[in-house]
């Protein structure tokens, strides 16, 4: 009885935190509630260096929080969604619980992950948006495909297109996986790479079950952090 009792206050003494970003309150920019103001929730680190990253400030740095602290903080911003971001979020492990503490709070919670680390512990409860690289990446080698296995139909895979490579890697993929029958798939062009209207060409000609999606954000505020 010692034994268990010190173990708890060991626990008590060491509650789950995770290094955090930032937290900011902005319209979501992409994927299904695109425009659906947002509380995001932007975790420290990734494993992945993309050719076209744009939020390479999140590699390092941050601060600690404990999984308290970053709950008071969503809450003080009063919004319905939240999105848990990189970085790549799942290289904390503690990010699971930070998931299962914002969906049991009520919220719409939102994961949006390169795909690189295992998703099946995800709580159900969570919108999945799996970033799958294309080869304009530079990281395409990464993706962990079993992934595909633990998508449902609230979930999404998302595409970043920089060229006609990627295009056709992707459609290769949507194909192979059967992706449009699993979940809802976004192409999205590269904001700096790629023409949006060529891109929707493409899409239309070839006549993709795949919505096209832009960076609202982008258009908004440009490249601004926390935005």
């Amino acid at each position: 009885m010692a034994a268990v009792a010190q173990m708890h206050t060991v626990q008590a003494a060491n509650p789950a935190r995770l290094r955090v970003s930032e937290i900011f309150y902005s319209l979501q920019g992409e994927t299904r509630t695109v425009g659906w103001p947002t509380v995001f929730v932007r975790l420290t680190g990734c494993p992945l260096r993309c050719e076209y990253c744009d939020t390479e400030y999140a590699f390092s740095g941050g601060r600690w929080m404990e999984l308290d602290g970053i709950a008071a903080e969503v809450t003080a911003y009063g919004a319905r969604h939240v999105t848990v971001t990189g970085g790549e979020p799942l290289a904390q492990k503690n990010c699971l619980k930070l998931l299962v503490r914002l969906c049991d709070v009520g919220y719409e919670v939102s994961l949006e992950t390169s795909g690189a680390i295992d998703i099946q512990d995800v709580d159900p409860r969570v919108i999945k948006v799996v970033d799958l690289k294309t080869p304009g990446s530079g990281e395409v080698d990464k993706n962990r495909y079993e992934n595909m296995d633990h998508l449902g139909r609230a979930d999404q895979v998302k595409f970043v297109i920089c060229d006609r490579v990627d295009y056709e890697w992707a459609s290769n993929v949507l194909e192979r996986y059967q992706l449009a029958r699993r979940c809802e798939v976004l192409f999205s062009p590269s904001h700096k790479q790629l023409a949006a209207g060529l891109l929707a060409d493409w899409v239309l000609a070839d006549r993709l079950p795949v919505r096209l999606q832009i960076q609202l954000h982008k258009y908004l505020w440009g490249d601004v952090p926390g935005r």
